[in-house]
């Protein structure tokens, strides 16, 4: 088999290891929700986008800590990827099954969401994300972006406080927790625990793999690293596991459905950020900004038309046009001498 190819085939088996290994993670992290008591919207909006988002922020983590200075643009695309992603392609997927579903009578065409939610969600991913791309400004120096990476740390506290004191009503317990499925070991709080820490030590081991080999095909293909990844890893890391919203946008649990994404997105633009901020150069080129500014100016959109309560599925799916018309961009400059 040729290099190119061998190298091509374990980056696609190590994807499938990490998206097995969220499956793992995200399941039990709702089943912890579940033991827990938590309302719908900390369930959508913390635990499911958290743990959907697990892997694409793990992918930064090891490639600066397993690969060094060499790993830094692989680390830097897969931040940058999933916001774009999330406003983007993946809003556009949820407003598309609110159209499809709707016109097959299985749902109202209406998009009923729980709006003080969802606008702190965009609110805080604004904030914070704006922050994170300004301080591509600050790579030289190195003390004011540690406080940077603090600040985003701290305001991710600020929202989960905010979250958490929201009201709402108890999430539905999941239909099956799958260690239980395959040992016959029980729900019990011990096993949810287990299969989360079991879950994390697959992404962990799968996240090692993609970094490594990501390197490898970037190079044989002469494409920059950092644009391999922040086309790839979001889409194979973040993409599969908002089926969620997809299923529960067909069945009328709207806040479930936007809270899942507004949720990661607000993780994704404190988190990974900040370690982003903290431990790589943070040199951000065009392909870094062009899709930022496009990721605040699709969720900015999406904001105002929630609080003039005007958001209907045509506006969400519109952010696929966004999706595409960036990549092309991105693509033409990488390609234009």
């Amino acid at each position: 088999m040729p290099p190119i190819a061998l190298d091509a085939a374990v980056l696609f088996v190590a994807l499938l290891f990490i998206l097995g290994a969220a499956e793992l993670f995200t399941n039990g992290v709702e089943w912890l929700g579940h033991h827990l008591g938590l309302s719908e919207g900390v369930v959508g909006s913390v635990l499911a986008a958290v743990g959907t988002a697990l892997p694409e922020t793990l992918i930064p983590i090891v490639a600066v800590c397993a690969f060094g200075d060499k790993s830094h643009d692989v680390g830097i695309g897969a931040i940058a990827g999933a916001p774009f992603m999330l406003t983007t392609l993946t809003f556009s997927l949820c407003g598309l099954a609110v159209w499809v579903f709707s016109r097959s009578g299985r749902r109202s065409p209406e998009i009923n969401i729980n709006r003080v939610v969802i606008s702190r969600d965009l609110s805080f991913f604004i904030g914070c994300y704006g922050i994170g791309l300004l301080s591509g400004l600050l790579s030289d120096f190195q003390y004011l972006r540690w406080l940077t990476a603090a600040g985003l740390l701290l305001a991710y506290g600020f929202y989960l406080k905010a979250t958490f004191a929201h009201e709402g009503e108890s999430g539905e317990a999941p239909e099956h927790l799958h260690l239980d499925w395959l040992l016959k070991s029980g729900r019990a709080l011990w096993v949810v625990v287990a299969q989360v820490v079991l879950g994390l030590a697959g992404i962990l081991a799968g996240s090692f793999l993609f970094v490594h080999y990501t390197e490898n095909l970037a190079s044989a293909l002469n494409v920059p690293a950092l644009i391999l990844s922040l086309v790839i890893a979001p889409i194979a890391t973040e993409l599969p596991e908002k089926v969620n919203s997809v299923l529960w946008a067909r069945n009328g649990k709207d806040t479930l459905a936007m809270g899942n994404i507004s949720g990661a997105l607000v993780f994704q633009s404190c988190f990974p950020v900040a370690f982003g901020v903290a431990f790589t150069h943070w040199k951000l080129g065009p392909a870094v900004y062009v899709s930022g500014i496009a990721a605040i100016v699709a969720a900015s959109t999406v904001l105002y038309l929630i609080k003039q309560n005007k958001l209907r599925s045509v506006h969400l799916m519109f952010g696929g046009l966004v999706y595409a018309a960036t990549m092309g961009f991105i693509i033409w400059d990488h390609l234009t001498p």
